[in-house]
């Protein structure tokens, strides 16, 4: 459930995902090649209902336009103070190609190659998307920072 609320806008939709996901894993159980880990293989094929869910909804990659050029430099101590659920938060509040590009390449581990080809971009675009996504993410921890002193 967790791999779906990361793509998903909410808990029905993840639950929609999930319920998808299970049925293709039951579908295609023979398939199985017991060359890998059967967590992998179910894993592989959650993302790639959710993101076929989401290619339903027409997802666009849109640039946004950045007005915080000069942020200060991330400080150390800022990760280590930050929860794990605070930062799922943060990572759910991205817009959507940022938050699926961040997902599939920082917790999921595709490469930019192979998130070009699942999400029908370039590599290009999914590298840009990442860079965003870190640097919104850094700055809206910064802005956590300065909250909590």
């Amino acid at each position: 459930m967790t791999v779906c609320l990361r793509y998903a806008n909410d808990g029905m939709e993840a639950e929609d995902m999930l319920q998808d996901g299970f049925v293709r894993i039951f579908k295609h159980m023979h398939q199985f090649k017991f060359e890998g880990s059967f967590e992998g293989w179910m894993r592989r094929i959650v993302v790639n209902v959710a993101l076929k869910y989401l290619q339903k909804k027409k997802l666009h990659f849109s640039e946004i336009t950045d007005n915080q050029q000069n942020a200060p430099s991330q400080e150390g101590y800022a990760y280590s103070s930050i929860g794990e659920d605070e930062l799922m938060k943060l990572i759910n509040a991205l817009p959507d190609g940022y938050r699926i590009v961040f997902n599939l390449n920082v917790i999921e581990g595709y490469s930019h190659e192979e998130i070009g080809e699942m999400l029908n971009i370039q590599a290009s675009t999914s590298r840009s998307q990442l860079v965003k996504a870190r640097k919104m993410l850094q700055q809206q921890v910064l802005q956590l920072q300065k909250i909590a002193v």
